[in-house]
């Protein structure tokens, strides 16, 4: 991937992490599409875009349908999983900062959360097999690697390989 003329490799920035109560609630409205869309500007999605269920279920997961410029779409709606919570970043104007926070010239703020996500699949039904649903795997895998280790488990640890 390229960058572009405002952006630098390697750069640091900072979210600013306090969500104020008039944070907008988007969930049910956060979906992620198989393409690529190249503009950042308002557009009346709701208007074009309505994902309706279709009744079907598959593997646990309720199937859905939608059409995006005249490409037909199966998906299904995901939660966040427990101990994690869903973001919409932006960057945060000059006018908004802290003087603390004015040295930063990346600095994000929250602009909305969720608490699920609807990911689509234009050639196939969603399945708990899809990259997607696989990588939320991997949170619950982090989290197994770095749990602290109790003197219980060293105990059981030791006797399954005196067994073997």
């Amino acid at each position: 991937m390229g960058l572009d003329a405002n952006s630098k490799a390697g750069t640091i920035g900072a979210i600013n992490q306090k969500i104020s109560e008039t944070v907008p609630n988007l969930t049910g409205k956060v979906h992620l599409l198989p393409c690529c869309i190249k503009y950042d500007g308002p557009s009346a999605v709701s208007h074009y875009f309505k994902p309706k269920p279709i009744g079907v279920e598959m593997e646990g997961m309720k199937v859905e349908e939608a059409c995006f410029r005249g490409r037909k779409l199966q998906g299904a709606r995901l939660p966040i999983p427990n101990g994690y919570s869903g973001f919409v970043i932006r960057k945060q104007s000059p006018g908004k900062r802290k003087a603390s926070e004015m040295s930063e010239d990346n600095t994000w703020e929250v602009a909305a959360k969720f608490e699920n996500i609807t990911y689509w699949n234009h050639d196939s039904l969603p399945s708990k097999d899809d990259a997607f649903v696989r990588s939320l795997h991997l949170l619950s895998v982090a989290e197994a690697l770095h749990k602290p280790v109790t003197a219980e488990d060293l105990a059981s640890a030791s006797i399954d390989m005196e067994k073997n």
